[in-house]
């Protein structure tokens, strides 16, 4: 799977978290995903809350619209971000100029 797939209003892209950081931050793409480091700690799923809350902060859109579809309990995580306004900047180099931005 690509790192960053656009399909129609939503995004799908791998993230590698990186939980208890001093803080938030899309820290760029580490191999096949895009490192996240979070300030939540990995306990009692509030890291993926954490993750969902920040993502939607950085695409612009409600925090109902941004769900973690695979690897809830790992580091590696499949994201989905649904009607987003915004492609942060760090991101945009991975979207073709075809897709939405």
């Amino acid at each position: 799977m690509a790192v960053i797939t656009v399909k129609e209003d939503m995004i799908i892209m791998t993230v590698t978290a990186v939980p208890k950081s001093s803080r938030d931050s899309i820290v760029g793409i580490y191999g096949e995903t895009v490192k996240v480091a979070i300030t939540a700690p990995p306990v009692d799923g509030k890291a993926n809350a954490h993750i969902c809350k920040f993502l939607a902060g950085e695409f612009k859109t409600a925090k109902s619209n941004v769900s973690i579809v695979k690897g809830e309990t790992s580091k590696h995580k499949t994201v989905e971000i649904r009607n987003y306004r915004v492609i942060p900047d760090i991101l945009k180099a991975l979207v073709n100029d075809n897709d939405k931005s």
